[in-house]
């Protein structure tokens, strides 16, 4: 069966989960730092888009600072085009990265630790696809990091068995992106629809546990 897909993100007390410019913004307190460590090394395999890769540069390697001895997932980035630069750190060698391309997409060239896999007929990777892929691949638990639009995907294929919100005591203001963004839902009707299952303070802020209405 599919993976268990847990999206997990940081955004401000204002909604925004980085700055107007998309810079890399921290909004996680120390614990909640610690929380997201523990949580990658939970799961199988962490996710995210290339947008991520190119606002931030994210290893998505569990820190040894928060996890004795991690188990390191598997790296997946959704790169519909080939974009990932050969330098990135989420392609460094001795751990694993598998990058998601679309069907038009020539592969570039990333060292021996990274595997491409085509998953789309058009011009962005299948979320179905991908989750099918995963499932082949022997991965229970999929953890989603971002950015908006990814998550976005994944909650409007209604792929999401847990969304974690992290809420920060800080306001960004502007225009900076919110946790879910794309192209949206065009009526309350085909809104994902979810449920709080829990919260917690965490540090100087709240974490929000949802899971979907089904």
């Amino acid at each position: 069966m599919p993976p268990f897909v847990i999206v997990n993100c940081a955004m401000s007390a204002d909604g925004k989960i980085a700055l107007c410019s998309r810079r890399q913004t921290r909004i996680s307190s120390d614990e909640d730092i610690a929380r997201v460590h523990r949580l990658r090394n939970s799961c199988d395999a962490i996710l995210v888009g290339i947008e991520t890769v190119l606002a931030d540069d994210p290893s998505l390697l569990v820190n040894e600072r928060f996890v004795k001895r991690p188990r390191q997932p598997l790296r997946i980035v959704l790169d519909s085009h080939g974009r990932t630069p050969a330098g990135a750190k989420v392609t460094s060698p001795g751990v694993p990265t598998l990058i998601a391309l679309a069907k038009s997409t020539v592969p570039g060239q990333w060292g021996d630790n990274v595997e491409t896999v085509v998953l789309g007929d058009m011009d962005r990777v299948s979320i179905p696809l991908l989750l099918k892929e995963l499932d082949g691949r022997n991965v229970k638990r999929l953890l989603v990091e971002g950015g908006s639009e990814v998550i976005w995907s994944f909650l409007n294929e209604r792929a999401v068995d847990r969304l974690m919100i992290y809420v920060g005591s800080l306001v960004l203001g502007g225009n900076g992106p919110t946790p879910a963004c794309g192209a949206g839902a065009p009526g309350l009707e085909q809104a994902p629809r979810l449920r709080l299952c829990r919260s917690h303070r965490l540090g100087d802020g709240i974490l929000l546990v949802y899971e979907p209405r089904r």
